[in-house]
């Protein structure tokens, strides 16, 4: 029966636990006092049996609380990935934000940030939280990976679109006194097309939590389009990834962005 809890994702299983240490949720157990905390998700009727059955067994209030921690701390060393969505709410869906995610993620990192992005739009708000982060932390060190696109039949040889590319970035986009470390793919300027592109989309943060998204680092990819992504917390994982970028910089497939 408590399988119905084992199933809820993290966020809601410590929301869960909030409610039940404050006293905000507390026998009998009801669905409509479950909705008022959790609001309508999947399986509440079977959510409400788990919490009568541990009822029964003496575990309420602060020791159901303890109970439901010790599960998502199990979890979490089982590195079970939760979903990110991003788009339209509806009744029953219920999922880790994409634009919440992204925001937390910056707003906890203490040591590394690696973020790759295809495109982005509005730097200068879109940057605002990691370049605050970056002014409030020193010892955070910050890498951007970007795209540098080379518009449809435009034959500006491919040094000065990076200079361009640089003066903008520094210049309007980056909101923050201190600067990152940003490199990108010099195969998306060939004249002759785009021999390949940076089209990964990730954040890892602090070399031990991984997001992979669709989503771009936009308003509408953050909080409008339907984007799909992970978040796993796995330091083997989060370093294999750092690794791969860091191999390609040291190769130099890809290339620091002068600063202006």
């Amino acid at each position: 029966m408590t399988n119905a809890l084992l199933n809820l994702p993290s966020h809601l299983r410590e929301r869960l636990a909030s409610a039940l240490e404050s006293g905000l949720l507390s026998p009998p157990y009801e669905t409509v006092a479950l909705q008022a905390t959790l609001g309508g998700v999947e399986s509440e009727s079977e959510i409400v049996d788990a919490l009568r059955e541990l009822e029964r067994l003496g575990i309420t209030g602060e020791g159901a609380a303890a109970w439901l921690r010790t599960v998502d701390q199990a979890s979490r060393q089982t590195q079970k990935p939760d979903l990110v969505w991003s788009g339209p709410d509806a009744p029953g869906l219920h999922a880790r934000d994409t634009r919440r995610v992204y925001e937390e993620l910056i707003g906890g990192a203490e040591r590394s940030m690696w973020i790759s992005a295809y495109v982005y739009f509005d730097g200068s708000k879109v940057f605002e939280r990691l370049a605050r982060r970056m002014d409030e932390t020193p010892a955070l060190n910050v890498t951007l990976l970007l795209n540098i696109q080379r518009a449809w039949g435009d034959t500006t040889a491919s040094d000065y679109l990076v200079r361009r590319f640089a003066e903008r970035f520094w210049q309007r986009d980056w909101p923050g006194s201190v600067y990152p470390r940003v490199f990108y793919d010099p195969r998306s300027l060939d004249a002759q097309g785009p021999a390949g592109v940076l089209h990964a989309k990730a954040l890892v943060a602090d070399a031990e939590t991984v997001f992979v998204t669709s989503a771009n680092l936009t308003e509408a990819a953050l909080d409008r389009n339907i984007e799909l992504g992970l978040l796993v917390r796995d330091a083997s994982l989060a370093k294999s990834i750092i690794r791969h970028f860091q191999t390609l910089i040291e190769k130099k497939l890809l290339r620091p962005l002068p600063v202006a």
